[in-house]
């Protein structure tokens, strides 16, 4: 995928808010710390669009990314693990289960885990959640370049089962590195629809 273009558009926290926009969406979710906005700027060969912070939980909004003027990259607030007060955590839940069920033009999530912690609970019923609303998944696992390479994929090894329902196998990740990121397009590209062709 090469990227001529990305720019933030807006960040939402209701329906009636969300931009209007006829592009399709790949959304992003995952624990708060498990390196989503890294993940994101990795793949838009941008440093800093998307903000990365030491402390989980900052992203506490929908945020909508246009990318080459075709689609949009949606950043949604991870859960489980973060930095902030419980009433902020309880209008998480609501807020991307009504992203995920009312936004038409959602393609499929890319799923996000570190591949230093088993995927749980909140993942196994994320997972089910998205398959009830036939919405594609898309398993990445972050953070490879923190164990060495034997270490990586007797993880991997232990991780797969976790996405055995998913649209593919879980791929490793880094932003560090860069390990993963054409693997991660190419599913991404799977999803979005035939750009239009350009009339001569």
């Amino acid at each position: 995928m090469k990227i001529y273009s990305a720019a933030f558009v807006k960040s939402a926290a209701q329906t009636v808010h969300y931009p209007e926009m006829p592009f399709p969406e790949i959304a992003f979710a995952g624990r708060s710390n498990v390196g989503k906005s890294s993940l994101i700027n990795t793949l838009l060969n941008r440093k800093r669009l998307v903000k990365t912070s030491s402390t989980p939980g900052r992203t506490q909004l929908i945020n909508f990314f246009l990318v080459n003027d075709a689609f949009s990259l949606v950043d949604l607030p991870g859960y489980g693990y973060a930095k902030v007060p419980a009433s902020v955590k309880k209008k998480w839940g609501p807020m991307i289960e009504t992203y995920l069920r009312n936004r038409t033009q959602l393609m499929g999530v890319v799923l996000i885990v570190d591949m230093r912690r088993d995927p749980g609970p909140d993942e196994t019923r994320f997972i089910d959640w998205l398959h009830l609303y036939g919405i594609s998944v898309i398993p990445v696992v972050t953070k490879a370049d923190k164990l060495s390479r034997q270490k990586r994929h007797q993880r991997m090894s232990k991780i797969a089962p976790f996405f055995q329902h998913t649209d593919c196998l879980p791929i490793p990740f880094s932003a560090k590195s860069r390990i993963g990121r054409e693997a991660v397009w190419e599913h991404i590209e799977r999803l979005l629809p035939p750009a239009p062709e350009e009339s001569s």
